[in-house]
């Protein structure tokens, strides 16, 4: 994958852009260092753009990077093909990756390995076919031992059923379609632990809400409330409908003989493994959007509050001055709304400068501040002083901020 193409497109910005902040990234430079001082290399991407290409790098180039560890170890296991090598290069998230690798990667002593470890793999494989003709639990005595610790039939039984189990949880197409309509018809619920209880979480001891309608602050309430050990919460997915689409992926026709042990299979694959994973997974995701969310929304609000009038009822010019890229010059209008910006270079911005700017195309600004003594005297903010100009009648003054 070109890490940088990608980016480019995502953030809709210019490729030379790209390559220099990651350029600019990898030499150790912070974000608000490249968003201040290096906008010339970047083409002006503001901080708000860096810090998303910031987050994209950083996750493509693990993505990257586990490609390669999973490729590495299917390949190690000699059951590496050239379809499942274009499905985990083609993959776009660490979700999809993770889900191609699991049938793969070396598990813990799980119910269906100790269950492969007793030699009831083949009867799995007979369960699967479902062209048994004779009864199962007939098939199964064949898989008797004491040696083996199989007792007797029904223990064979179970074994076979765990593999089975086991093996429709690593089916990466299935894991993926029980997300999404999770997602799509799932809800979150809460119960209180203790409905007598005071607590500020009242209003979510008896709540249910769609996971597709799910407000951020709910979110991480409902997380606060749960690690508090005041709530429990659980996501309720749709699982008569799962377990038909299970059904019907696995049934291939009608054997009576294997028929209820495949049900019973496919209900433990779908309860005991994958919906606690696709649960997790799923509230992971929703707590860091709700996080982000609240970021931006804390965002916002500390931008209004810091473009609040600075001298209220008044039109006020500020002047940012800078030697080496030249002063910037802003009108903020009497509602804190900035109504002009302008760029001019570092040696036209004198008083008549400032002047002329005003007369063209502000004349209804009656102060400017002049900060041009700080080139030469500015000795700290303790012996601060400016010369405060009012323009109709010419009269000045003299601040004192000691």
């Amino acid at each position: 994958m070109d890490i940088n193409q990608k980016l480019t497109e995502e953030l809709e910005v210019k490729r030379w852009q790209v390559d220099a902040a990651v350029k600019l990234i990898d030499e150790g430079n912070t974000i608000p260092f490249i968003s201040r001082y290096r906008k010339e290399a970047t083409g002006s991407l503001n901080d708000e753009q860096l810090r998303k290409l910031h987050e994209r790098l950083v996750y493509l180039r693990n993505l990257e990077e586990k490609k390669e560890q999973v490729l590495s170890s299917i390949e190690e296991q000699g059951k590496l093909t050239e379809e499942l090598k274009s499905q985990i290069l083609e993959a776009g998230t660490l979700v999809v990756v993770e889900d191609l690798y699991r049938p793969y990667r070396p598990k813990r002593r799980t119910r269906a390995t100790i269950a492969k470890e007793k030699g009831l793999e083949p009867l799995a494989a007979v369960i699967i076919l479902q062209k048994l003709k004779m009864p199962l639990l007939e098939e199964a005595e064949k898989y008797v031992s004491e040696e083996k610790g199989v007792v007797c039939a029904e223990d064979a039984i179970a074994g076979a059923k765990d593999i089975i189990a086991e093996s429709i949880s690593d089916e990466a197409d299935y894991r993926s379609w029980i997300r999404k309509i999770t997602m799509k018809k799932g809800k979150l619920i809460s119960t209180a632990k203790d409905p007598e209880a005071e607590s500020v979480y009242e209003m979510y001891y008896e709540f249910e809400e769609p996971l597709s309608k799910l407000a951020g602050h709910r979110i991480l309430a409902l997380n606060r409330g749960e690690k508090e050990k005041i709530l429990t919460v659980k996501i309720e997915a749709p699982e008569e409908e799962i377990l038909g689409y299970l059904e019907k992926q696995i049934f291939h026709g009608k054997n009576l003989d294997t028929e209820q042990a495949l049900k019973e299979a496919v209900e433990d694959s779908y309860k005991r493994l994958i919906g606690p994973a696709i649960e997790r997974e799923i509230r992971s995701d929703l707590t860091e959007k709700a996080e982000n969310g609240a970021i931006e929304v804390f965002g916002k609000n500390l931008h209004q509050l810091l473009m609040q009038p600075p001298i209220t009822g008044q039109v006020v010019l500020g002047w940012d001055p800078a030697f080496r890229t030249g002063c910037k010059l802003a009108v903020v209008d009497p509602t804190g709304k900035d109504c002009h910006l302008s760029d001019c270079p570092d040696d036209s911005c004198k008083d008549q400068s400032i002047e002329r700017f005003i007369e063209k195309d502000h004349s209804e600004i009656s102060y400017y501040v002049d900060f041009a003594w700080k080139r030469n005297s500015i000795q700290g903010v303790r012996a601060v002083y400016c010369g405060a100009v009012k323009r109709d009648s010419g009269e000045s003054a003299v601040c004192d901020r000691q």
